[in-house]
Parts: structure tokens; sequence; C-alpha cells
């Protein structure tokens, strides 16, 4: 089993073979992928070294005091926290050894096509339909012909930067609607990808709608069998849940952290109402930051479950309340806002800019990654284990449903 001690000297070993200093940034994040110390928890081969979770943070901490640098998970978080996990556990190792690595360093963006227009909360009931070509008919198994893809998704961040995209399909209509969908990853450059950009509140495009217009689709970039594209589907977005509820932040870090300095250094600003919510929302924050932390702890031993729910909806609560707060604060100099233009950005940055920006986009929090609406419903259900409820739909087939 390797320990602490051990993957300092593998990390030491690797900043002595490739200085910081003389090594250029993907060069070095190759060099630290090959040498296991990307995600100590991958496989051999694959970035990792299989050792435990949590030792992680022991591999970080040496490459930062070293002032190594990094990949950016505000540019490939889609691809790290949600499409990484999923090829791990259902790709086949050529698929792994395809992907990984680019994905890891930031050479290869990637997005996710799940939402539609008619499917956003009811995700199962996706419309986009892929049919199968050449290799027998589209409820079969084994390895066939090209898949024709046709549909729109909506809601995709980062799509106007991604190389790859991770795509659920409806595969067999004659079905009920979790178990007619299939799993796949699909190029942005092929032919047929068409991706417009969707203007929000804050006034930039960070996310985007895409259509897909007779896009073909190998079968090798099939993710699981055909019709198990749900069950695929539910460790992405079990991942994503953690991804955004229990990432790794400092303390102090997130929405809090600029709050908070703004309390500190202008006193002008306090008063006895706002002292007393601000400490409330800086306890909670804290509670919400050590939870992420013993979250990602407990998952040392397996895939997240359904209790990454739970900490992506105290994320968007906070995120919510924190920077309402904030703009209370500031008085009529928190109504103020930077710049409406119109702009594709590069990064997912919650906390980035001033606080206008941050009350803004916080609206999305509750919206993205699982509605909190769906979300309690888990919680209620999966975790709690409080009774279902009554589903209608259960056992129609997809193309008797209403739509």
């Amino acid at each position: 089993m390797i320990d602490a001690a051990e993957l300092r000297r593998r990390t030491q070993e690797l900043l002595a073979a490739h200085p910081p200093a003389d090594t250029g940034r993907l060069d070095f994040l190759h060099a630290r992928f090959d040498a296991g110390l990307a995600w100590v928890h991958f496989p051999e081969g694959l970035g990792g070294l299989g050792a435990p979770r949590s030792l992680q943070a022991v591999v970080d901490a040496e490459l930062e005091a070293a002032g190594a640098p990094d990949n950016d998970p505000r540019r490939i978080g889609i691809g790290l926290g949600m499409a990484a996990p999923t090829i791990l556990q259902y790709g086949t190792e050529e698929q792994k050894r395809r992907f990984l690595r680019p994905l890891w360093t930031g050479e290869e963006v990637w997005c996710q096509l799940f939402s539609e227009p008619g499917a956003g909360s009811d995700l199962a009931a996706l419309g986009t339909r892929a049919v199968r070509e050449g290799g027998g008919p589209s409820g079969s198994s084994g390895a066939g012909g090209d898949w024709v893809v046709n549909g729109q998704k909506v809601w995709t961040s980062s799509a106007h930067l991604a190389r790859w995209a991770i795509l659920i399909a409806r595969t067999d209509p004659d079905v009920p609607k979790h178990r007619g969908i299939t799993y796949f990853l699909c190029d942005m450059t092929d032919p047929g990808v068409e991706v417009r950009p969707l203007r929000q509140i804050t006034g930039e495009a960070e996310f985007n709608e895409v259509f897909l217009t007779d896009v073909r689709i190998p079968d090798s970039h099939r993710l699981g069998e055909v019709g198990d594209g749900w069950q695929v589907a539910r460790t992405t977005l079990n991942n994503e849940r953690v991804a955004i509820g229990g990432m790794r932040l400092p303390r102090e870090g997130g929405m809090i952290g600029p709050v908070a300095k703004t309390w500190r250094e202008r006193p002008e600003l306090r008063t006895h109402d706002l002292h007393q919510r601000l400490l409330k929302l800086w306890v909670e924050a804290e509670v919400a930051r050590l939870t992420g932390e013993r979250l990602r702890q407990q998952l040392a031993a397996g895939q997240p479950g359904p209790e990454g729910a739970g900490t992506k909806l105290t994320f968007a609560r906070l995120n919510q309340e924190i920077s309402g707060l904030e703009v209370e604060l500031l008085g009529e100099e928190g109504l103020l806002y930077d710049d409406w233009t119109m702009r594709r950005p590069e990064l997912v940055d919650f906390t980035g800019r001033d606080a206008g920006y941050r009350y803004l986009r916080s609206k999305g929090n509750s919206i993205e990654g699982g509605t909190s609406e769906v979300l309690l419903n888990i919680v209620a259900e999966r975790v709690l284990g409080l009774p279902a409820e009554p589903r209608t739909d259960k056992d129609v087939a997809w193309k008797d449903l209403a739509r």
C-alpha cells in the first residue's frame, strides 16, 4: 500500500527530473500524469497509483510548494469531475487510454450534452435519437456500425470550447424512458454539430444550445451497454454533484471570502443585523466545507452515491444567501455591475469579478447540476428513505408518453 511518505518521495523525484522553472507547463503535466501523480486513486497507467484518494492532498501540497504548474479545474471541470470518473468506471481499456490523459492535462476540453428543451429536470424523458447503421437493430448490444444522432441539447457549459462531449440519446423508444437510453462520447468537431451561444443574466454566454444533425458516432465511442445509458448517466450525475457541492476549498474559500474581506476592511458598512447574519453564514459555509471534505474522504472506497445531492443543495442555497448579503452590505455600490458586454468566457468562475456578478451568477446555482427541487426528492427518497412520489410514467413506453 502506497503511503504519504512514498508519495512525497515520488513527487520529489518528479520535481528533480522535471524542474518547474525549466520545464514547459504541458510537458510537466504530461510527466506528472505518467508518474501516476495526476489523480493518485486512479489505476497505474491512467494517471494514478491505486492509492487512497485522500492522499492526493499530499502530492498537491508538495507541488504547490515547489511552484509547479497545474491544470485548471475552472476550465476543465466537466472533464475532471464528470467525464473522467464515468470513463474510468464504464470505459474500455482503449477508451481510458485514449481520453483520460489529454482530459486531465486540459488539452481536450469536455462538455455535457444531457439536458434538452423538453427534458431538463425530467432528464430521462429526453428525445434526442441515436439510430444504428450497419450493425444490427438499435437494441442490439453487440459492436456494430456508426450511430446517427439527431436532436437538440441545451444549457451546455463550455460547448464553445469543447473538443469532446458526454452525450445521452434515446436508442429505443419502445421501452420505458429510463431503459431506452445509451451513453456516447461525441466529437464536437464532427459534421452536424452546431453550437449556438445562450446569453445569460450576467451578460455573458457561458453556456450554449447544441444542435445535432445526422452526427455520426462510431460504436467504439459508446460508453457502457446499449440501453444502459441511464445507469451510466447516474454515475456522471452523482460525480457532478460532488464536484460542485463538495469542491475542495480553503477556509473562507468560495463565496464567503469576498464578503468577509469587505466586512473586515470597511467597518463603516457594518450594522448589528448584518453582523449576526454574516456570522451565521460564515459558520454554515465552514460546516459545508468540512462536510465536503468528509464526503471526499468517504469516496475513497468507491463511487459517490446520493449524498452528493445534499452538498450541492447546500452549495446553491449558501451562494445565493451570501451573495445577497454582500449586495445588501455594499448598499448602492452593490447594485453596480461592471459590464454586460456579450462575452464567451473560457472559465467557469462562481466567485469572480464583482459583487453584482456574484449575485447574478448565483441564481444559476440552484439549476445547474440538478435543480434544487429534484435534489430534494433524491435526498428524501434515497438518503432519508422517505416514500417515493407517485410516478405514473414509470412503466410506459417512451413513445406513448404525453409531450
